[in-house]
């Protein structure tokens, strides 16, 4: 398949902004997703955890106040067999160590565990289960997860039934005797469904089966499954949590002794680790979640306001929006959303691409959650992996773009955008 040029902007000639009409409110959106009193607030004392927690200076004999970055793949034992903390750098890492007690912190958790990538979170959680086990999954997904579930889990013996898990009704008729994990991903990709967790949650442990959430999209800032009755939230590190677009990682989070043991072991056996170096990278990058987060809501938002109100934009997926379906859920279960949006365009592929190639700011590239605006087509890029009569029925069609709305200035990415309408 032919690689879509990526349009970039000559050094020497500045955007030309558009004058934005007085009544152009969208670009004025501060604090939560809106001032409507309805969402969840957003939590306390988050910024102080990031900042502070697992990195206390007193921890390092140089009382450094950046923790120290451990390269060595092994430790020194005081006598054969005696071990003082680490001994063999797959089984533990002080770098390693930081970044999972600040994500334990950030979730009010006992546990976290980190990952080569977010796949490899999935992998070793599957890796907990055996043959003749069945999953329930939700339906949009992102397309390397749905391809891990698809053609390893299934070649492995676990069963797995992909439903429509905005309607609880399903999800019910979905549990089988042998149920033994419920995953969704919400707000979903690329469909930007929500949902409910707390329900959800209430149906798998009626069912003994545990609850797992993909909270990637918007991190531990704007929604806390493990407080709305997950078992276990996990994570791409490389999106939000990161955020600089330089890592690959991944991370479960849980208060279930259990299932961490298990996880504990196989993140150490099947050597599904991250690298000291990207640890240190991550811990870096959550102490300003809070203030980026904040930032991606605003910009998301008042971008989604603009396309929803233009003639060449048929529909905007951005469920912090009143026509979003489950706007009213949404308000439920977070505090606000991250930049990550989709919109049908007036057209087909060819008027995509068209788009994509008018794009100057908005970058064209796979992958979310960066401090860049990144644009795509998902059926022919993140989500091509899903099988083509399953993306119809998800209408996750060619004139689908998807956005990640990055921290640049919204009244730049807005012009952006709206010449890459205009002319496409």
């Amino acid at each position: 398949m032919a690689t879509l040029p990526v349009a970039t902007l000559p050094e020497a000639t500045p955007l030309t902004k558009i004058a934005l009409p007085p009544h152009a409110d969208y670009i004025h959106i501060i604090g939560n997703m809106s001032e409507d009193s309805g969402y969840l607030p957003e939590p306390k004392g988050f910024s102080t955890k990031a900042i502070h927690s697992a990195t206390n200076p007193d921890k390092w004999d140089s009382m450094c106040v950046v923790p120290p970055l451990v390269l060595s793949t092994t430790f020194k034992q005081p006598a054969p067999g005696q071990i003082k903390e680490f001994k063999y750098g797959r089984g533990g890492n002080p770098s390693r160590n930081v970044l999972e007690g600040s994500l334990r912190a950030l979730e009010d958790a006992e546990y976290a565990l980190t990952f080569a990538s977010g796949l490899g979170a999935l992998t070793a959680l599957i890796s907990c289960h055996s043959r003749g086990d069945h999953f329930v999954v939700g339906d949009d997904m992102y397309g390397g997860n749905f391809r891990l579930l698809d053609k390893v889990g299934k070649n492995l013996g676990i069963d797995v039934s992909i439903v429509d898990a905005s309607n609880l009704d399903t999800v019910k008729n979905a549990i089988k005797p042998n149920t033994k994990l419920v995953f969704i991903e919400t707000p979903t990709n690329p469909l930007l469904k929500v949902f409910d967790i707390r329900a959800i949650a209430e149906i798998a442990k009626n069912n003994g089966a545990l609850f797992c959430v993909d909270n990637t999209f918007l991190t531990p800032y704007f929604q806390r499954p493990l407080e709305l009755g997950a078992d276990l939230s996990s994570y791409s590190l490389t999106k939000y949590m990161n955020g600089h677009t330089d890592v690959i990682m991944g991370a479960i989070v849980t208060n279930n002794k259990d299932l961490h043991d298990k996880l504990r072991f196989l993140q150490n056996t099947m050597g599904i680790i991250p690298g000291p170096f990207d640890c240190t990278l991550v811990t870096r990058s959550l102490k300003t979640l809070a203030l980026r987060m904040r930032q991606h809501n605003s910009n998301a938002l008042a971008v989604a306001k603009f396309l929803e109100a233009h003639p060449r934009v048929l529909q905007v997926l951005h469920p912090g929006l009143e026509s979003h379906p489950h706007h009213a859920l949404m308000k439920k279960q977070t505090s606000g959303h991250s930049g990550i949006m989709s919109m049908y365009i007036d057209g087909g592929r060819q008027e995509a691409e068209n788009f994509l190639k008018e794009l100057k700011v908005f970058i064209l590239a796979e992958s979310l959650g960066g401090y860049e605006s990144l644009a795509e087509i998902p059926s022919i890029m993140t989500h091509a992996s899903i099988p083509e009569e399953m993306r119809k029925e998800l209408k996750i069609t060619d004139n689908m773009i998807r956005l990640s709305v990055g921290l640049e200035d919204p009244e730049d990415l807005i012009s952006d955008l709206k010449h890459a309408l205009d002319v496409m």
